[in-house]
């Protein structure tokens, strides 16, 4: 295994950069739209739907056709094969036929000599729709009782009886909104046909394979006839494990049915208003507890808008329910989920997967039962953590790698929580318009897939006779970090440098079958199948020499580029040479699958997740009661990344990962019509966070004290999303500055994301209280 260290790691947990750093800030790294563009090449477009919900009563194409540089329109009459770019339920369609479900909806695909006149014959298409009920926000949904699913209830306990039994009992809402990705790079795809039918995709994408699959059902051909590529993403964040199959396959349909390559990238307000975002939730609770705030029972109760498509709905669902415990144990406790079918862009996979809403629902009750009971939030998360005798999670399973008590201990020490919390207060006391708060919240977040089959990978490594070494994996690389991590794993295997390893891109022919780069674990199975392939052929290289010099193949050490055996010290590339004039096969696959875990979807039990990822963060803000503007003054960040694998790049990754999430839970809101329409589609009207929101003082460490207790990939944990969560920090201590302008009267309420007009409502509304 992976764990089992015999040589010294020499790569592996140094802090390397990016390997392709230098071409990201020189311009020179190669994108999809960067490649030189064929003289044939066809630039598309798709038309959309500008109704919510309606019948296709007409659809006249022939001005588009007759347009100005228009070569082909087609749409889903024109479709070899299945109209079907759907995941997992078969109701995403290419295009449209017949009925419409969202405003943006594709209806057909225009292929023109130029991307301008493909978008202006677009608009020319004369369509007639009969309006259908139009169901927009989930209050409208549970009304129209319209859901993707039946509600899912995760159980232990009798909640109900607990909750009568209790000493104390409150109730709350939260709202919480959704959250566009942002990617820098937008979707895009690019087919060009191949010989005999096939035909090659280079799409920007998490999913290659999935793309691969359902391109080859568009067009009715088998999975081995279509070859999809990617070599990097401008960020994807979950947008694109699913969605950029849509612009896959009517590129590649174009291709296709044109014999010309094709290409599509939509621009930004094309790409907001087509593609889905993080699941807006409603979320209710009924808690009951004693007087030293430790829960004794709790009913939750959460309700999503899903959109007009199942897409991943029902697992990122399911993950809002797994991590409504987070850090804290619920002896008696009822989780129902709702999962509301809306006329809207059918939302999808981003950072968390359901994990941030379930997560910012039972902090939002640590912070309400404290104000209660007039304690400090930090004490009542104590005596509500996972511990001895307390370890069985909602879904039956036993946490068996608890560190949070330790980890929040010491991070309450190096931020110096306490003295920081009463100087605030004294602050408070003093200040008329100003208020601050802090905050300290932990995060406990499951690794792996939940749906299990999907926690496989798979690698190939080659090795080249004068010691260069050819590096594929299933993973994508969108700008997280994982190329180099595998590489450095790849190379402290055969004891050679970084600058031996050549990754290439990302291709179906190579790997297949694959996971999508999601749920946080690619580095995990990635790097662990990686290390399997090329510790084949290290062996096959150590038995060689071995027989040659007389000596063990288990005493053969690879180190520094050399290679010692008996008496001789050999270069690495030397010993390829010899190898393979020696008829050793220097090439080889290699397979993980995840172990121990198992998942039991209908009774909502079993071990969905191989380990936790923990963390911690103390998040310092100031707000203006005047205007509601409110600042983070400084955060401090202690995260659980087990032994890291390359300390540099998981530190950018936390930083980011909670720069995002403060994003969603402060600054980005998204806002649809009433018609359905999505109003905020660009950067003019919708506020990602910018450098100057980054809080002046921002602390970042790695747990020390972190190792994996479960055998992966050299101890490593994952580190992808977890951090996001780091971020509802800023949103507790925003709710307790708020507080603390009508000291008393309790927790107020105050909904997600923290725009200045709901800070001000939620004074006015606190202030305004009995």
């Amino acid at each position: 295994m992976a764990d089992v260290e015999p040589r010294p790691l020499r790569i592996v947990r140094q802090p390397l950069p990016h390997d392709s750093a230098e071409q990201h800030v020189s311009g020179r790294a190669l994108y999809a739209d960067d490649l030189p563009e064929s003289p044939r090449l066809l630039h598309l477009a798709f038309g959309k739907s500008s109704v919510a919900h309606g019948r296709i009563v007409a659809m006249d194409l022939a001005p588009v056709r007759a347009a100005p540089g228009v070569v082909a329109v087609f749409s889903a009459e024109d479709i070899p094969g299945k109209n079907d770019v759907s995941p997992v339920m078969g109701d995403d369609w290419l295009f449209a036929d017949g009925e419409v479900v969202c405003v943006g909806q594709s209806l057909f695909v225009v292929a023109a000599t130029s991307a301008e006149a493909a978008r202006r014959a677009a608009l020319l298409a004369k369509v007639e729709y009969e309006a259908l009920p139009a169901h927009i926000t989930i209050e409208e949904a549970r009304a129209a009782g319209s859901i993707i699913e039946e509600a899912q209830r995760m159980a232990r306990g009798d909640a109900a009886a607990a909750l009568a039994a209790a000493p104390h009992r409150l109730q709350g809402r939260l709202e919480i909104g959704g959250q566009d990705h942002f990617y820098l790079e937008a979707q895009i795809a690019l087919a060009t046909p191949r010989e005999a039918g096939a035909v090659h995709v280079l799409s920007s994408t998490q999913h290659p394979s999935e793309v691969q699959h359902l391109v080859a059902k568009v067009l009715g051909l088998a999975d081995a006839d279509v070859t999809v590529e990617v070599r990097r993403m401008g960020g994807a964040f979950g947008g694109k494990e699913t969605q950029a199959a849509l612009f896959a396959a009517a590129a590649a349909l174009v291709a296709a049915k044109t014999g010309r390559p094709a290409k599509i990238r939509a621009d930004r307000d094309d790409d907001m208003v087509m593609t889905g975002k993080r699941h807006d939730f409603d979320i209710s609770y009924d808690v009951g507890f004693d007087g030293a705030g430790c829960i004794t029972g709790i009913a939750l109760d959460l309700a999503s808008r899903c959109g007009s498509t199942a897409d991943l709905s029902m697992a990122i669902n399911d993950r809002a329910m797994f991590h409504s415990d987070n850090c804290y144990y619920l002896d008696a406790v009822e989780i129902l989920s709702h999962r509301f079918k809306t006329h809207t862009v059918s939302n999808t996979a981003f950072r968390g997967f359901g994990g941030p809403q379930g997560m910012i629902a039972i902090e939002r009750v640590m912070d309400h039962v404290a104000a209660a009971l007039g304690k400090d939030p930090l004490e009542v998360r104590r005596a509500n953590f996972y511990g001895p005798g307390r370890d069985i999670t909602p879904y039956h399973m036993a946490v068996e790698d608890n560190v949070a008590p330790q980890l929040i201990d010491e991070l309450a020490a190096s931020s110096d929580y306490a003295a920081r919390r009463a100087a605030i207060a004294e602050f408070n006391a003093g200040s008329s318009h100003l208020k601050r708060g802090i905050a300290l919240t932990p995060v406990k977040f499951g690794i792996s897939f939940t749906t299990t089959f999907l926690n496989q990978a798979g690698a190939l490594v080659h090795v080249y006779a004068d010691g260069s070494i050819h590096l594929n994996h299933g993973g994508t690389e969108m700008g997280q970090g994982l190329f180099i991590k595998v590489a450095q794993v790849v190379a402290d295997v055969f004891g050679v440098g970084i600058e031996r390893i050549r990754v290439s891109a990302t291709v179906t022919d190579k790997v297949p079958n694959t996971s999508a780069t999601a749920a946080s674990s690619g580095a995990d199975m990635n790097g662990m199948a990686a290390f399997n392939a090329a510790s084949v052929i290290r062996d096959r290289l150590a038995a060689f020499i071995a027989q040659r010099n007389g000596c063990r193949a288990d005493e053969v050490l690879f180190a520094g580029g050399q290679v010692h055996a008996g008496d001789e010290t050999i270069d690495f590339a030397t010993l390829c040479r010899m190898a393979y004039l020696g008829r050793i096969s220097l090439s080889s696959t290699g397979y993980y699958a995840t172990p121990k875990i198992g998942y039991d979807r209908a009774s909502h039990r079993g071990r969905p997740f191989y380990y936790f990822a923990y963390g911690a963060a103390v998040s310092e803000v100031a707000i203006d009661t005047l205007t509601g503007e409110h600042r983070v003054l400084r955060v401090d960040i202690l995260h659980d990344v087990g032994r890291s694998l390359n300390p540099a790049i998981d530190l950018g990754q936390v930083e980011g990962g909670f720069i995002q999430g403060m994003g969603w839970l402060t600054t980005e809101e998204l806002v649809f019509a009433a018609d359905g329409r999505l109003l905020t589609h660009a950067p003019s009207t919708y506020k990602i966070p910018t450098a100057g929101d980054r809080p002046p003082v921002m602390n970042i460490q790695l747990w020390q004290g972190g190792r994996n207790a479960e055998e992966t990939i050299h101890r490593s944990k994952a580190v992808g999303e977890p951090p996001f969560m780091l971020a509802i920090s800023v949103f507790s201590a925003l709710t307790h500055a708020v507080a603390a302008t009508a000291p008393g009267k309790g927790l107020p309420r105050l909904d997600a994301p923290a725009t200045p007009e709901r800070v001000l409502a939620a004074i006015a509304d606190l202030r305004g209280r009995a």
